[in-house]
């Protein structure tokens, strides 16, 4: 038998095939300057972070298909998605580096771009498929991508044909449920003050936990509401306080009222399940599930911060130009910071949640502490 060779660094990250990669077009990095192979590297980079990110977020999905979820697949979830953070948070450093390129140096390559763009990172699209993003909630990209769904036909070939970034995000559609789905039907059977929703119990333990939170709401924002009006010094003042608290005591009270169209009584449920989570968080077998909760907030977090730093570095460098594949530019890259969210009801539920000390006494606090079995 042949003897094993010692595994050297350099074969083991194939070093030698990975600083070959950088010769932009002209398969010659001779040819290009510093500027162009540094936008080159950066990208690229990118793509081995959102390599990492799809393997831990499918990871993290992963863990919530079995019917029951063991308390301690929660920790192996929180671990996959904290890493994801990381790697935005690290990932959104590398802006710094592209912000060393002057304006005049990314000029003299930029039409080598065209019409290529960065909205083409079949990657990236993974990730929103993944993580949940609505396809109806997807912004035009302008001519090349159409509207709607149409953003898939900007990752077509030449001449409208395949390519491997159009195979890419098919399989994505394909590769359900998403991690919001599989979030969601986890949240949906939580135990309600120890009622799980199969039990005779479970609507009225629902709507008893709803009325009380919703009761020791408005006594927080009554309170809240006094406090600032006794100290606004005009009437006009005064009267718009107490519009924009009964305001937010309305949205609140609508937020466990979904329509059809938003999930319904399935919708409340989730809702609901995320702020008893919150709410009593110190309970024992409640601590790791807010983890998780945390941990999909920061996650999105990182991801919002990502999609504004790159519009801000890209208005840095070449201002309000329209984008190499045909976009808007920079107003496109911040309206999908603004608008491509996956986890709202869990940035909502921030508006809802009140004091430890105001939230309504549990009747059975005792089915979430550590069991001997």
């Amino acid at each position: 038998m042949a003897e094993k060779q010692p595994v050297t660094y350099w074969d083991y990250i194939r070093v030698e095939d990975l600083l070959s990669l950088q010769e932009g077009v002209e398969r010659d990095e001779s040819k290009l300057e510093n500027d162009e192979v540094l936008f080159i590297t950066v990208h690229q980079v990118f793509e081995l972070w959102f390599k990492l990110v799809l393997r831990e977020v499918r990871a993290a999905r992963d863990r919530f298909l079995a019917p029951r979820v063991a308390e301690q697949e929660l920790s192996a979830a929180v671990r996959s998605l904290k890493r994801v953070g990381t790697i935005l948070r690290v990932a959104n450093i590398h802006w710094d580096v592209m912000e060393t390129m002057p304006t005049r140096e990314f000029l003299a390559f930029r039409t080598k771009l065209l019409p290529a763009s960065g909205f083409q990172s079949a990657q990236l699209r993974q990730i929103e498929i993944l993580m949940g993003l609505p396809e109806g909630e997807r912004l035009s990209l302008g001519p090349a991508g159409g509207s709607g769904s149409g953003y898939q036909a900007a990752l077509r070939g030449p001449g409208g044909s395949g390519s491997p970034a159009m195979e890419r995000v098919q399989r994505a559609l394909l590769d359900v449920p998403t991690l919001r789905e599989a979030i969601d039907a986890w949240l949906w059977r939580t135990p309600i003050d120890g009622v799980d929703p199969n039990h005779p119990q479970a609507d009225q333990k629902l709507s008893e936990f709803v009325a009380g939170f919703l009761a020791a709401h408005a006594h927080e924002i009554d309170l809240t509401a006094e406090h600032a009006m006794a100290i606004a010094e005009t009437d006009t003042a005064r009267a718009e306080l107490r519009r924009r608290y009964a305001e937010e005591q309305a949205t609140v009270r609508a937020f466990f009222h979904p329509s059809e169209a938003e999930g319904g009584a399935r919708r409340r449920r989730i809702r609901a399940a995320m702020l008893f989570i919150e709410t009593y968080r110190e309970l024992p077998l409640l601590s790791w599930p807010r983890e998780l909760l945390e941990a999909l907030v920061e996650l999105e977090q990182r991801f919002v911060i990502f999609r504004q730093r790159h519009a801000r570095m890209v208005e840095r460098i070449i201002g309000r130009r329209t984008g190499t594949g045909g976009s808007s530019g920079v107003d496109y890259l911040d309206s999908t910071a603004l608008k491509y969210r996956v986890f709202r009801d869990l940035w909502a539920i921030r508006t809802l949640q009140v004091r430890r000390a105001a939230a309504p006494a549990l009747g059975n606090a005792g089915f979430y502490g550590f069991r001997n079995e």
